[in-house]
């Protein structure tokens, strides 16, 4: 898991090439579980109404949050294109009710095999060329 968040942070702003989806899908787990990390002493803290530590707690997970934008949205644009889409697709996200389901189901699409014009399939199916004479 955690080579797939590092590959994510070392694109960090690479929105060329092509993320498989157990790349983007550890990236989002390993954001869910630091948020969560990260709100249980911000609700403890506020339960016990003591309000400079839970404001100092709320300030990390903005930092945090604002300091994983980039490298979530360059994820998202290198899975659309594993996909077969343009990122552009992202902004169907934007259709109420609808577009976050159609986006999500983009998103756990298999990757399509071989090369498409965002690069080589990082899979690696359907990379090789068929050589029909390798058979006979």
């Amino acid at each position: 898991m955690m080579d797939y968040v590092k590959k994510v942070f070392n694109n960090y702003a690479n929105f060329s090439g092509r993320a498989r989806r157990s790349e983007y899908w550890y990236f989002q787990l390993f954001n869910f579980l630091v948020v969560i990390a990260l709100s249980i002493p911000l609700i403890a803290f506020a339960a016990a109404e003591a309000t400079a530590p839970a404001i100092i707690v709320y300030i990390l997970i903005v930092l945090y949050a604002l300091a994983t934008i980039i490298p979530s949205l360059a994820v998202v644009a290198r899975r659309l294109h594993d996909t077969g889409r343009s990122a552009w697709y992202y902004l169907i996200s934007f259709i109420p009710f609808v577009g976050g389901i159609i986006l999500l189901i983009f998103l756990v699409e298999d990757s399509k095999h071989g090369t498409n014009q965002w690069g080589p399939n990082p899979k690696s199916i359907g990379n090789q060329d068929f050589e029909p004479d390798a058979f006979g």
